[in-house]
């Protein structure tokens, strides 16, 4: 690559130049947003009955009603504007990103906007490949745990006790005291966003350690050296960001593993790239490793 071709843009603006040509971009942004914002209000209701659709159907698996309750008179409006915003800002983010690389681009060599570029495009589509992992997986399993223990209470207690188990179950309901799961709105919601961000943030591993690895901060020899320390630091995330259900954790700790393997494997090609970079470059010999 020639030195001409790897020269920053000239853009030697004044500073006042570029404040206001930063106000225009976040302007755009803010713009893009509002609308996206306003767009998705409009379908808030329809959305928040795709977001609640596991725990739909973990109700209707048990026999009961799929609905849910608001406990304050505006508990409903604040979730369908949280839901707007969130959805919003996925929606306008095509155009967040691209303001956001209009101005950072001009100060960029060219070939660091050919190595940056790739990440931008493959991190919001992790981000959503994690997203939907929790949404169609994880909150299931997680839903069907927590609201099916409140059944498993009540055998527990008794099995401790040393009752006989058959027996509390033939007794007359009148008898005993009930929990009855009446879910809200906002806590639901709050449940499930979780997982939503929780997932869609570990899927940006390979991003994160192969941005580390172009920085040298990273190697693929050092992450092989401490892979057995990577091993019980995800069964520990397993075991934090999901409930104590082994299938559940089982299925995270293969996923977020394959994707710390995954991103071995891009390190390792970066460094294959950089290394045969600088041998053609007459930097290193053709026997010289990083």
């Amino acid at each position: 690559m020639s030195q001409v071709d790897d020269e920053i843009e000239d853009s030697a603006a004044p500073l006042i130049e570029h404040l206001a040509e930063l106000r225009t971009r976040i302007i755009r942004a803010v713009a893009a947003f509002l609308v996206a914002m306003i767009v998705c209000f409009t379908v808030a209701e329809p959305l928040l009955e795709f977001l609640m659709q596991p725990i739909a159907d973990v109700l209707r698996a048990r026999g009961e009603d799929p609905q849910l309750i608001f406990t304050a008179p505006q508990e409903k409006f604040f979730v369908l504007v949280r839901i707007s915003v969130i959805f919003g800002i996925g929606l306008a983010f095509p155009v967040i990103a691209h303001q956001l690389w209009r101005f950072v681009a001009p100060g960029l060599y060219r070939s660091e906007k050919n190595a940056f570029l790739p990440f931008i495009i493959a991190s919001p589509l992790l981000f959503l490949a994690g997203a939907s992992f929790a949404h169609y997986i994880v909150t299931p399993l997680a839903m069907s745990f927590f609201i099916g223990f409140s059944d498993a209470i009540p055998t527990i207690a008794a099995l401790l006790a040393g009752e006989n188990v058959d027996a509390i179950a033939e007794a007359p309901r009148n008898e005993e005291l009930r929990t009855v799961f009446l879910g809200s709105v906002r806590e639901s919601l709050d449940l499930s966003l979780k997982f939503i961000l929780a997932f869609g943030l570990c899927f940006q591993l390979p991003v994160l350690l192969t941005l580390m690895g172009k920085a040298g901060l990273v190697s693929a020899e050092g992450l092989r050296n401490v892979r057995k320390y990577a091993v019980v630091g995800i069964l520990v995330l397993a075991a934090l960001v999901t409930p104590p259900d082994v299938i559940t954790q089982v299925i995270l700790f293969t996923v977020v593993y394959s994707l710390y393997e995954i991103s071995i494997f891009l390190v390792a090609r970066v460094e294959r790239k950089r290394l045969k970079e600088l041998r053609e470059a007459g930097i290193l010999g053709e026997d010289e490793e990083l």
